[in-house]
């Protein structure tokens, strides 16, 4: 079994590229199913979820070429409109794949998707907001099956909540619907604009993106496109936390300021001092020499992402004083707080509310990553602890960080991955 090994209390320094996006490149991987012709994606991440999508897609009949941060698609073989249960059951985002395989061949079958085990997470959106274009579905215990009786049809869908998985399949699906589609109180992530520059590219007329009313208009068919995925949020905001608790100056490349603008402010907040150059694409942080305690209200964009909640709840672990965070999106995300006190953080859970009281100093522990952003959690607060830590689990962290190790490395990081 493989784990993290951390020794912590040591500063970091120098700079840090920032990879593509996870929760931007799945989707768009899987926009690739609506069109036969080859596309090319640059800045494509080597994660665990990517080699899984792409797995997905060479299952459904797809080429799949990738060769250093890029990837090209053919879809000129897609045959099939079933992807294997053992693929669909590792990640969630496989149920994408509905919207682009009912729009292009009319049907399509999805064992329930996996993922983190983060939230019940359904998928029920997703099926309301077909089923509004046309799509007949049904559901048994081998998964969920969809039909449509020739090209979808245009309608309004309104979202009872700004789901993301949920506005990305719509989009997906009625970019070949016959007519006009609304989708209104739409997700607003950076992600859903990079989809739909994406999906522009291949010919869709998508407009509002970004906006809570995104305006679709049906095109008969999609061609080819080169895209380029934009620079993961998630990851930069994370080595930016690790730079804070640890008191160093850091910076990250290839970072869009404007993304992580709710992380920024509340980094600020904290007592360290963050220097942005958006020309240059550009966040440099500088930690305090005292963490102050700030509140943290997870919401859908642009407010606080939920994807940060984990990390940055380790870095409050060494505040001076008391915060609170509550979750808003996932009812089961505070997985890691275990975790954080057997490293001697002092955290209380009430439902969707969790208390941090700042302690002076956490300490090397044996623990595991329960998911993504929890494992980068526990390694944020291992840089900041006494003595040595280490981290289990790691298949978590290999879904959504490229070269976790080597980043860490250049800035400074003890840090090894080994055989226990």
């Amino acid at each position: 079994m493989e784990k993290i090994v951390v020794s912590g209390q040591q500063k970091l320094s120098g700079e840090v590229a920032i990879s593509g996006a996870k929760n931007a490149v799945l989707p768009i991987i899987v926009a690739t199913l609506l069109t036969e012709d080859q596309c090319t994606l640059y800045d494509v991440p080597h994660l665990a979820d990517v080699q899984t999508i792409s797995e997905v897609l060479q299952s459904l009949g797809a080429g799949v070429n990738y060769h250093g941060h890029t990837m090209v698609t053919d879809g000129a073989g897609v045959s099939k409109t079933e992807a294997p249960y053992e693929y669909v059951q590792k990640m969630r985002a496989s149920v994408l794949i509905m919207g682009p395989l009912l729009a292009r061949f009319g049907k399509v079958n999805l064992s329930m998707p996996g993922g983190c085990a983060i939230g019940t997470r359904p998928i029920d959106l997703h099926l309301k907001g077909l089923e509004l274009l046309g799509a007949t579905i049904h559901i048994d215990e081998d998964g969920v099956h969809a039909e449509s009786d020739g090209r979808l049809k245009g309608n309004d869908i309104f979202l009872r909540v700004p789901s993301v998985g949920a506005t990305e399949n719509l989009m997906m699906a009625a970019s070949l619907a016959e007519g006009r589609t609304r989708i209104e109180n739409a997700a607003e992530e950076p992600e859903i604009v990079d989809l739909a520059n994406m999906l522009n590219a291949m010919g869709a007329d998508i407009r509002g993106a970004g906006t809570s009313m995104i305006r679709i208009n049906g095109v008969p068919c999609l061609h080819g496109a080169a895209h380029t995925i934009i620079p993961d949020r998630i990851e930069a905001g994370s080595y930016l936390l690790a730079g804070a608790i640890t008191k160093s100056r850091i910076k990250v490349t290839n970072c869009i300021a404007e993304h992580l603008r709710p992380v920024l402010d509340k980094i600020i907040e904290s007592g360290a001092e963050v220097i942005v150059n958006e020309e240059a694409m550009t966040v440099e942080v500088i930690g305090g020499e005292h963490i102050l305690p700030v509140d943290i209200k997870t919401m859908p964009y642009p407010g606080f992402p939920t994807d940060m909640q984990s990390q940055f709840m380790a870095y409050m672990c060494m505040a001076e004083g008391a915060s609170h965070f509550t979750e808003t999106i996932f009812e089961n995300r505070f997985m890691h707080v275990d975790e954080l006190r057997k490293m001697g953080a002092n955290i209380q859970i009430d439902g969707k509310n969790a208390f941090v009281n700042g302690v002076p100093a956490l300490y090397g522990a044996d623990v595991k990553a329960t998911d993504l952003r929890a494992g980068a959690a526990l390694l944020i607060a291992a840089l900041a602890a006494q003595g040595e830590t280490t981290i289990g689990q790691l298949h978590h962290l290999d879904r959504g960080y490229e070269d976790l190790i080597g980043k860490f490395r250049q800035l400074g990081a003890k840090i090894q991955r080994v055989e226990m």
